[in-house]
């Protein structure tokens, strides 16, 4: 289970990948620290979670979009697949790249925690790594299981430097490169 061994060559995960949503409708498999792993499909709460930052990032940010569900290029040398709920970057910085994007203009990469069994491994030790690995400058977890919104910044290569969790319905700044001020009060709207 580490990079120095994956159970098959990122071009061979690829090709699997296709096939497998082709053949299911929702499904969507991520490449990381060479394993094979599934991404849960969203439920409603979770699409509106992205509805309502997508809106708040159109607003301070038009220049940029929330692309949601983009596969991206992820961790050392770009072996992994991962596939964050939403990447803010450039209306058009993905344009002619296929599936799988080269991460260097995503400024944010987005999860919302889903209710899978194996979120807390994916979304909080999995994810920040992969990200950081891959020096995305902000990684924004929105985890509905504990009612917490967390902003991972600064990444080295390997790990974020700086992480800021608050409870829903506390103001969180995203750090620059993003600089928006999230209210979250309206996410204690759609937790279970």
């Amino acid at each position: 289970m580490t990079t120095d061994r994956p159970h098959m060559l990122t071009e061979d995960f690829e090709a699997v990948a296709r096939i497998a949503a082709r053949e299911r409708v929702g499904t969507r498999l991520e490449f990381i620290d060479g394993v094979i792993r599934s991404k849960a499909m969203p439920d409603g709460d979770h699409q509106m979670i992205i509805q309502w930052l997508t809106r708040i990032c159109m607003q301070y940010r038009p220049e940029l979009w929330l692309h949601p569900g983009q596969g991206i290029k992820a961790q050392e040398y770009r072996a992994g697949r991962a596939i964050p709920d939403a990447a803010l970057a450039p209306s058009k910085a993905f344009v002619g790249q296929g599936d799988w994007v080269d991460p260097d203009p995503i400024l944010m990469a987005v999860e919302v925690t889903s209710w899978d069994s194996d979120t807390r491994r994916r979304d909080h030790v999995e994810k920040p790594r992969t990200y950081a690995e891959t020096r995305i400058p902000v990684y924004l977890l929105i985890d509905r299981a504990k009612c917490e919104v967390s902003v991972y910044s600064q990444p080295n290569g390997q790990r974020y430097e700086s992480v800021h969790v608050v409870a829903y319905g506390k103001d969180v700044e995203l750090p620059d490169p993003v600089g928006i001020t999230l209210q979250t009060e309206v996410l204690k709207d759609w937790v279970r």
